[in-house]
């Protein structure tokens, strides 16, 4: 191996970079047109344009990926994860093309990365499955048999793929067709398979995974596990080992589960298998064929470079270590930052600003000026904290969000802070439904904040830069200030002093306001973006604006695109009669389905879209008349 090509993108494309540049690799980075100024291209040895911009047209191209091997001499391919990591057909391509695969057999991701199949073969070994279906009769009418003999509630499961996309959760008969359908299309477009599965829900479980290793020669260990269960529409937030609810007997069970299914389907190299624990049981969910995301937790709590040990293991070597020479030392926790909203709505945009935070692992490829697009997944890094005990861990991974400064679009950050703080999560109480049931409830919490401290840091963004000498000869008089956040208005009279402070009279109440310390960018529809420590909003200067502008109540018959995306389904038909929470249409944006559904009861009077078509942010989708 002499010169590695990293079939994908952003941070984990870096961090392969990374490790084989450190053992003497060349690296060859391939990218998409809107990747064509991405890190991960600068730091490689070589770059490789493959063109296009969705993934389809790039990433999961075998055949363009396969000639930029060839064009750039490279005799090696890591494919990182997603993408086409778990497509056994490009590992063979990759070894036709008489090029070194970087991941297990294409016989083994078959076996194991296919849901249906792994379940089949862990069934045959004794590991404890829950009930389920998984047949090449893929009618509605017999998942329909079949949920009835399983019993409700049923998860619908796509058996290709990964990341929770595919899956849906149906509690009741009457569900189950639509979800069928939602999981159908999904899976196709994420995995290009539409193969499903179905096994019983378990409605309050963990999601502990163990990471296992293989060889060529025969050898395989697990090195611990990491606990899951903070997700969002199934997909991880926060991963940490080991788990709080994992104990020394336990850890062996599971693991030994792991190790006896990859060796049993020939695995060599680096996998993660996943189970949903309740209690003290643990049921297999599936395993997944490459390099996890979250692996930094267990290179933090081991001191171990899984990617140097997939290089390693691909040139044939053993493993570097035995099962009884692993260590493992303290407590290690990772948050993956996406660009979303609290509400888990994709977001795409301009990196404006960002800075680093001092003292934790950042594995990213930001930078400002970034352009974040709709083709590719919302994760844009991910924060990683270790320390002595889980305490200590959890709070340097909160510090250092809060110090992470991330500016010109909207990101989870302080979300994720929300959910490190809070005293469920941090007393090691957090399952699968932590985030669908209390979401809300921090989100509310988030927005309480934002409140307190709007007008402070609207004075910090609209006032607060003025230079010293400015301030010198600042009006003695007060001025009108009006500033919107979050729909609402902020009105006062304001008077600048020379010391920098502000005296700020709302009502009969005057208060001497400090703007604080923050970091602020102006964002193209002229409002700014402010964050100042833990707190992170959108505050406009409405100073000007007509008085009455404030009070419409048009927004509420309009439905606007949230995000950009491509519109998959439409449900609304003019003259159709829906409720609150009825579902206009489906937008499909970074991977994932979302259903928009109607802000309140009324009549569909027109639909300004249709299926196949791509929807920009804030562009008109229905309108419709209030019920009267």
């Amino acid at each position: 191996m002499r010169r590695l090509l990293i079939a994908n993108r952003g941070e984990i494309a870096r961090r392969i970079v990374r490790t084989a540049h450190r053992v003497g690799l060349e690296t060859v980075a391939v990218h998409s047109d809107p990747d064509a100024g991405a890190l991960h291209v600068r730091e490689a040895t070589a770059a490789f344009a493959l063109g296009g911009a969705a993934a389809a047209d790039s990433y999961l191209s075998i055949d363009k990926i396969i000639a930029a091997a060839r064009a750039t001499g490279a005799d090696a391919v890591h494919p990182g994860y997603g993408f086409l990591s778990e497509n056994p057909a490009f590992a063979q391509a990759v070894i036709d093309a008489g090029l070194l695969w970087v991941g297990p057999p294409p016989q083994a991701i078959r076996a194991l990365g296919n849901k249906s199949s792994a379940r089949q073969l862990a069934l045959s070994l004794g590991i404890p499955c829950l009930p389920g279906y998984q047949g090449e009769d893929q009618s509605d009418a017999r998942f329909e048999t079949e949920a009835q003999r399983i019993g409700f509630p049923v998860m619908v499961k796509a058996a290709a793929g990964g990341g929770g996309r595919g899956m849906r959760l149906v509690t009741q008969a009457g569900q189950l067709a639509a979800a069928v359908q939602s999981a159908r299309s999904e899976a196709q477009s994420a995995f290009g398979s539409s193969e499903l599965l179905l096994e019983r829900a378990l409605l309050e479980p963990r999601h502990v995974e163990v990471q296992v290793f293989a060889d060529a020669h025969g050898h395989c260990i697990h090195l611990g596990e990491r606990d899951c269960s903070v997700q969002r529409r199934h997909q991880k937030l926060i991963e940490e080992t080991p788990s709080p609810a994992v104990d020394a007997a336990l850890r062996e069970r599971m693991g030994g589960c792991a190790v006896e299914l990859a060796r049993a389907a020939g695995y060599v190299g680096a996998g993660t298998v996943e189970f949903l624990l309740e209690g003290g049981d643990f049921y297999l969910m599936e395993m997944n064929t490459r390099l996890q995301v979250e692996h930094p937790v267990t290179e933090a709590v081991t001191g171990l470079d899984l990617v140097e040990w997939q290089l390693r293991v691909a040139r044939g070597e053993p493993l570097p270590l035995a099962q009884e020479q692993l260590r493992f030392e303290g407590h290690a926790i990772e948050a993956r930052l996406c660009a979303e909203d609290e509400h888990f709505a994709p977001h795409t945009g301009s990196v404006q600003h960002f800075r680093e935070p001092p003292g934790v692992r950042f594995d990213h490829a930001l930078f400002e000026g970034l352009q974040v697009t709709p083709h590719y997944d919302s994760m844009l890094g991910k924060l990683i904290a270790h320390g002595p005990t889980r305490e200590e861990a959890i709070a340097r991974l909160a510090a250092a969000l809060d110090r992470t400064e991330l500016l010109g679009l909207a990101s989870n950050r302080r979300l994720l802070t929300a959910c490190l703080r809070d005293p469920r999560f941090r007393e090691g109480r957090a399952l699968i439904p932590f985030l669908e049931r209390h979401a809300g409830a921090l989100g509310d919490q988030l927005e309480a904040q934002e409140s307190q401290v709007a007008l402070e840091c609207g004075l910090a963004a609209l006032l607060g830069a003025s230079p010293a000498t400015a301030r010198e000869l600042t009006c003695p008089f007060p001025r009108p200030l009006r500033l919107r956040h979050r729909g609402k208005l902020l009105a006062a009279q304001v008077r600048e002093r020379p010391d920098g402070a502000f005296e700020v009279e709302q009502g009969a109440q005057v208060r001497t306001v400090v703007p604080p310390p923050a970091a602020c960018v102006r964002l193209d529809s002229g409002a700014w973006h402010v964050q100042s420590a833990s707190v992170d909003l959108v505050i406009a200067d409405a100073s000007f604006e007509p008085a009455a502008g404030a009070g419409s109540d048009a927004a509420a018959c309009e439905l606007r695109a949230p995000f950009n995306g491509k519109v998959i389904s439409v449900a609304a038909r003019p003259g159709t009669a829906v409720g609150r929470g009825d579902t206009l249409l489906v937008l499909e944006s970074m991977k994932l389905e979302h259903a928009l559904g109607a802000a309140r009861d009324g009549v569909v009077k027109t639909v300004h879209v249709a299926a196949g078509q791509q929807a920009a942010t804030a562009q008109l989708l229905v309108t419709f008349e209030a019920l009267q």
